[in-house]
């Protein structure tokens, strides 16, 4: 894995949108979440129209923009949402609206264009698909080739940005080619892997959406935008397996799988949707390759050139491979990067995430049972099946992990860094939390986060939660093997570190806390 990047926005070096009003669609999407924040950051002021505003007030950036409700699909709502707009974002399109959604595609983009012109917009930008000329297109692409083009022929100057495979934790067609290959080590997939792609970085086509709100009123026109690489879809799963640090995948592909069958595959082996899974895979029978970077001429390539693939699959990954996982994958609101999931994400995007959690009240003050789990590991154990522990040590000493042979440096305090048997500290913070990340050697990432925190009534409570991050296919068979286990290593966990802890208790108060269990047993 290559160092950590920098949290830095996108669009740091296109022009400044210097309070220009910009509407953005789609924000509850994967594009459109990730853009309101690049373009505030460019200078825009922004407003975001939602069906379900509401679905939008976790958002970070929520109280930094003004949210109208209304259905993109209603002339009158429309109208009202574009009056004042100088650059209007259109990111929307169906992916799995049945067999009508072409037709409701063209409703709400010929809706669209008519406000827009009404209302005076400066510019409208769209984001469809990239597609070869004289191909019968899949219905997917065809939809998204036709919404471009009512859009430029309005009478609103239009910029039309058409992509291929999008690199980013959460973009579907990224999220596909991730969960094929980490799950299947061999497969036997359609010739459609044999066809070349130009896949570009979430971060790159935001450069392009930002940088579009400034291009002259004269441009009118579509542009293809893409990566540095041509590749093909087999060349990217192996590609995707190096950064991952997996073993080279190998695919025999075959003539007789048709795209109906490979998106019932698809759906089968990964948790994509099989109604996203369809459009996705159509697509890909096309060979999608930029025919011009025009694009350059208005919105020139950052200084550093344009993400190649394996930085931006490295970015994608980052977010679940940094040592702050625990805290930055489940509570975080916003990403920190574009490449970066978002909470709104669909539950099948930014990879898998195993978690077993575990809460207990203990009738203890909340400094003895940190004391308890400040001395975990070493000669005191680990408050559980000592059995289970000490052959699994075993084991990881036999593969050449450090096993317990390790101990502790101290058997009662702990320092960030310490090494605890199998497990390295990783933060520490007195009275509240220990967090260890598993240096065992295992198919995947492991952390284990105690805490000790107080409940609405005052009694204090232990929570105890095990993450973990396989790596493909033996990772998932490691988690399920394990699973079943998990009760009694760590249920006895729970169990024993709040009878230590209550025990502290009453040596340290015997009477007091006499009295509050007479309380607890009277109530």
């Amino acid at each position: 894995m290559s160092p950590a990047e920098p949290v830095t926005p996108a669009t740091l070096d296109v022009p400044r949108g210097e309070g220009r009003l910009a509407l953005v669609t789609g924000v509850t999407g994967y594009i459109g979440g990730r853009l309101v924040p690049e373009l505030l950051t460019a200078g825009f002021r922004v407003r975001a129209l939602a069906r379900h505003p509401e679905t939008l007030r976790g958002r970070d950036w929520f109280d930094a923009v003004e949210v109208v409700q209304a259905d993109a699909s209603d002339p009158a709502q429309v109208a009202g949402a574009l009056q004042g707009v100088d650059v209007a974002y259109y990111l929307i399109h169906a992916m799995n609206g049945g067999a009508q959604f072409a037709s409701r595609d063209r409703r709400t983009a010929r809706t669209f264009a008519r406000a827009a012109a009404e209302a005076g917009v400066d510019r409208i930008v769209y984001l469809g698909g990239l597609h070869p000329e004289d191909e019968e297109l899949s219905k997917h692409l065809e939809s998204r080739r036709e919404v471009g083009e009512i859009l430029l022929d309005s009478p609103t100057p239009t910029t039309v940005l058409q992509a291929a495979v999008i690199l980013g934790s959460g973009s579907a067609s990224f999220e596909m080619m991730r969960h094929l290959t980490e799950r299947l080590p061999a497969m036997i997939c359609p010739r459609w892997v044999s066809n070349r792609i130009q896949p570009i970085a979430v971060r790159d086509v935001l450069r392009y959406l930002v940088g579009s709100a400034s291009m002259p009123r004269e441009v009118n026109r579509a542009f293809d935008i893409g990566g540095p690489e041509v590749m093909t879809y087999l060349e990217m799963m192996h590609g995707y397996a190096r950064v991952a640090k997996l073993p080279r995948r190998y695919v025999l592909p075959v003539k007789v799988m048709s795209p109906s069958l490979s998106s019932h595959w698809v759906g089968l082996v990964t948790p994509v949707p099989k109604t996203i899974a369809r459009p996705l895979v159509e697509s890909l029978v096309h060979e999608v390759i930029c025919k011009e970077h025009d694009i350059a001429e208005f919105v020139p390539d950052p200084p550093q050139g344009l993400l190649p693939f394996a930085r931006a699959v490295s970015l994608a990954l980052q977010r679940i491979q940094d040592a702050d996982v625990t805290t930055r994958w489940s509570s975080a609101s916003v990403p920190g990067a574009p490449s970066d999931p978002l909470p709104t994400d669909p539950d099948w995007a930014g990879g898998n995430l195993y978690v077993d959690e575990r809460t207990t009240v203990v009738d203890a003050p909340r400094h003895l049972v940190w004391k308890v789990l400040e001395g975990i590991g070493g000669e005191k154990g680990w408050y559980s099946w000592p059995m289970a522990w000490t052959i699994r040590g075993v084991m990881d000493g036999f593969s050449g992990g450090p096993g317990l042979r390790r101990g502790r440096r101290d058997p009662e305090h702990l320092l960030v860094g310490d090494a605890v048997d199998w497990w390295r500290v990783e933060e520490l913070r007195t009275d509240e939390l220990l967090r260890l990340r598993a240096e065992m050697r295992l198919p995947g990432l492991a952390w284990l986060d105690l805490r000790v925190e107080q409940d609405a009534v005052g009694r204090t409570l232990f929570r105890q939660r095990a993450l973990f991050h396989p790596r493909g296919l033996a990772g998932q068979a490691y988690w399920a093997a394990i699973s079943p286990f998990h009760g009694v290593v760590f249920g006895g966990m729970q169990h024993n570190v709040k009878l230590a802890a209550e025990a502290l208790a009453r040596e340290e108060a015997p009477e007091s806390v006499d009295v509050r269990a007479e309380a607890t047993l009277a109530r």
